[in-house]
């Protein structure tokens, strides 16, 4: 009898393989619903903040235009803080709406996001050194935009749409006269970044 009670009591194959296919099932649409989900952990208020570190250092910047090196050094401690700010407020927001940077929407918007800045972290050294600092606002924002709209491919609309601004104010800074270069940067560092961030922080959180 209590062989028969073991029998009756251990699972059938057929069980097991629809068990099997269950869990693969759940597995697969998890996968699909972190494929399809928008990144939606870009921080609004964060970009609020980056904004307005932009808008102090372009009028510092401009002040110290005759001295290139002198101007240069406003703009990469800007765009230290600025990175401090992004990567604090966005950790915060993804851990609160519980999503990840590594995995599915997050980890893809970081793939994307990171080469054009890479590339511009390159070309500011080759620039800097061959004495071209004119040429630095439109690279920059040429590049940042870049950034933004390919990772914001795996966000909310509005993401894009800054980058592509971001885009178009550093193809003007390209042509326009050299002077013009810290004003560009207020208007997208600073002007874009603080609307888009009060935008997406109405819309979608934080």
């Amino acid at each position: 009898m209590a062989r028969s009670s073991d029998t009756e009591m251990r699972p059938e194959p057929e069980s097991r393989a629809i068990h099997d296919r269950a869990i693969d099932n759940i597995r697969f649409i998890r996968d699909a619903m972190e494929r399809a989900t928008a990144f939606t952990a870009v921080p609004g208020w964060g970009g609020v903040a980056m904004g307005v570190s932009a808008l102090v250092a372009a009028p510092l910047a401009a002040a110290r235009r005759s001295d290139p090196d002198a101007w240069l050094t406003v703009w990469v401690l800007d765009a230290i803080v600025a990175t401090v700010i992004a990567v604090f407020t966005m950790a915060w927001k993804a851990r609160r709406a519980k999503a990840s940077l590594l995995r599915g929407a997050g980890r893809r918007f970081v793939l994307s996001f990171l080469p054009p800045l890479l590339v511009g972290g390159l070309l500011t050294i080759a620039l800097a050194r061959a004495g071209a600092h004119g040429l630095l606002p439109p690279v920059w924002l040429m590049l940042y935009g870049t950034a933004v709209v390919t990772g914001g491919t795996f966000s909310v609309a509005a993401v894009p749409v800054m980058g592509a601004g971001l885009m178009g104010l550093g193809v003007l800074a390209l042509f326009a006269p050299a002077m013009w270069g810290d004003a560009l940067m207020a208007a997208g560092f600073g002007g874009l970044q603080i609307g888009f961030g009060i935008l997406i922080a109405r819309r979608y959180g934080g």
